[in-house]
C-alpha cells in the first residue's frame, strides 16, 4: 500500500502540461545544473534522485563537459547536475510513456530523447 501511495504522490509532483514542455527542452546530451532544474520546475525529489557528479572524459569531445562562463564556453573536469536523458526518462514515466520500449533499440542519448518526444506526440 505504501508503494501505491508513493506513486500517487509522485504523479502530483508535476503538472502534466509542464512536464510535456520540460521534455521538449531535453536534448539527451546535456547536464543541467541543480538550480536550472529547480527554476524549470523539476520537483526537488526528482533532483535529489537524479543528481550526480560527472567527470569529463577527454578521449573524445562528446565525453568532455563544457560549462558556460562569462568568457564563453570552457572545459571542466567535474560537474554536479542532472542528465537531461535521465530527466526525460522520469518525465516519460510520469506521462505514461514506456520509455524502455521507446528507447531500448537506440544507441545514442539524443536519439533516445527524440524518440520520447515522438512518443509524446502520439499521446
Amino acid at each position: 500500500m505504501a508503494g501505491c501511495l508513493q506513486k500517487s504522490q509522485e504523479k502530483h509532483l508535476m503538472d502534466p502540461v509542464a512536464a510535456q514542455m520540460l521534455l521538449l527542452k531535453c536534448q539527451g546530451d546535456e547536464i543541467w545544473p541543480e538550480h536550472e532544474c529547480a527554476s524549470a520546475g523539476v520537483p526537488q525529489a526528482w533532483i535529489e534522485e537524479l543528481v550526480e557528479q560527472y567527470e569529463s572524459g577527454f578521449d573524445t569531445d562528446r565525453n568532455t563537459i563544457y560549462v558556460q562562463g562569462r568568457d564563453g564556453e570552457r572545459v571542466t573536469n567535474q560537474f554536479r547536475g542532472v542528465s537531461d536523458l535521465l530527466l526525460a526518462y522520469k518525465i516519460a514515466e510520469l506521462l505514461g510513456i514506456n520509455w524502455r520500449r521507446e528507447t531500448d533499440h537506440l544507441l545514442d542519448r539524443v536519439s533516445k530523447v527524440n524518440a520520447l518526444k515522438e512518443a509524446l506526440d502520439e499521446l
